[in-house]
């Protein structure tokens, strides 16, 4: 590559780093502020009204109980005060039987790793059990006792979810865009398909699958968030009304990754179907045309669900959804060979997670499919 085109892609790729950079700082600035002023306030309690010298266990464990992890963060507060507190517990009763050292610290952090394996699966509460109990076998003893330092990383915690309960955020309206985000990407993966039958293509039917696989993680991502969300809305005086609405949505967001995987397995067989011409030109086109539709319904369920005051816009994508599955039968789109009916079969299953997803009864969802 010459010197100039080297370059000109390094800056290229500086500036684009530098954008993604300035948008995450720019999102960050609310929970930055709030990481602060409870990891200050955490602080200047213990250290002012509890009277501890230095208490930087309440601060620290304040920024790590907020955070930026997608884990529920009530569990991170947990987390954060059992690991400390019983860390120093560990610490302190194994510094009393085998004294300060290295050996013995080592030992200390492999017992506490252990322990912490043995108790909890969480990576928050395995860290702090060892750090702590690290900590009280290698510094000396603070003024107030061992225990001053569990004591101020519960003041951290509960500064933290106090934050979480009281800070007015709707714990609504992640679950809804991401609800949205996955449903404009299955929308997308059914376009693909429909592509990849109008021109015979199964190279586009193959991209359709990476872009449905690529999906799992965000989908994992997204519930992780959804169990936050019901953990704020079951816990905070201000949202407690919308606790069935946001359980609800951790249904459907259920529903979703059951569709997202029928896409896959849609995805791929549809490739071998179109390798194999396994499809007539109007089955193909009767096809294509079904999953087009399909997309578009996809695309105004997600709008919907987005919008909890659009229960009509819901009720319309349930309703044109419903209108698709009632014609997924071989015969009706001209589809004879077995291959092309087990594809159609597939997009019956799909059909039905959508359906799912759309709030429909899972028995009615079925009913709606022509008797094979």
């Amino acid at each position: 590559m010459p010197e100039s085109a080297r370059d000109v892609a390094s800056v290229s790729f500086l500036k684009r780093r530098a954008r993604l950079g300035l948008r995450r700082s720019y999102n960050s600035l609310v929970p930055a502020l709030l990481i602060t002023v409870c990891a200050v306030g955490a602080y200047y309690f213990s250290a002012e009204v509890l009277g501890h010298q230095g208490p930087l266990f309440a601060a620290t464990s304040a920024i790590i109980a907020l955070g930026f992890s997608a884990d529920p963060r009530l569990r991170r507060v947990l987390e954060v005060g059992l690991g400390c507190t019983i860390g120093i517990v560990v610490g302190d009763t194994l510094l009393h039987w085998l004294g300060s050292g290295i050996w013995q610290a080592a030992l200390v952090v492999f017992l506490s790793v252990l322990l912490a394996r043995f108790l909890d699966s969480g990576a928050i509460f395995t860290t702090q059990l060892a750090l702590q109990s690290l900590l009280v076998v290698l510094l000396p003893v603070p003024a107030g006792g061992p225990f001053t330092r569990s004591i101020d990383a519960v003041v951290g915690g509960c500064f933290a979810l106090a934050a979480t309960l009281l800070i007015p955020r709707d714990p609504r309206r992640a679950p809804k865009d991401d609800l949205k985000v996955m449903l404009g990407e299955l929308s997308l993966v059914l376009r693909e398909c429909a592509s990849a039958l109008s021109y015979n293509d199964s190279t586009t039917a193959w991209h359709a699958l990476v872009r449905a696989r690529s999906q799992q993680p965000r989908i994992d991502a997204m519930r992780q968030g959804l169990r936050s969300a019901v953990e704020i809305a079951r816990l905070s005086p201000l949202y407690r009304r919308h606790l069935q609405e946001v359980e609800g949505m951790s249904k459907v967001m259920e529903r979703l990754d059951y569709a997202m995987r029928s896409s896959r397995v849609l995805a791929r067989r549809l490739a071998s179907v179109i390798n194999n011409a396994a499809l007539s030109d109007v089955g193909t086109m009767n096809l294509a045309e079904v999953m087009s539709e399909c997309a578009s319904a996809v695309d105004e369920l997600g709008a919907a669900l987005a919008d909890s005051d659009s229960g009509s816009n819901l009720s319309h994508a349930r309703d044109w959804l419903a209108d698709l599955a009632t014609g997924l039968h071989p015969s009706k789109l001209e589809i004879t060979r077995m291959e092309g009916e087990a594809l159609v079969l597939l997009f019956r299953t799909l059909m039905v997670d959508l359906l799912e997803v759309a709030k429909m009864d899972p028995a009615d969802a079925r009913a709606l499919l022509p008797k094979l």
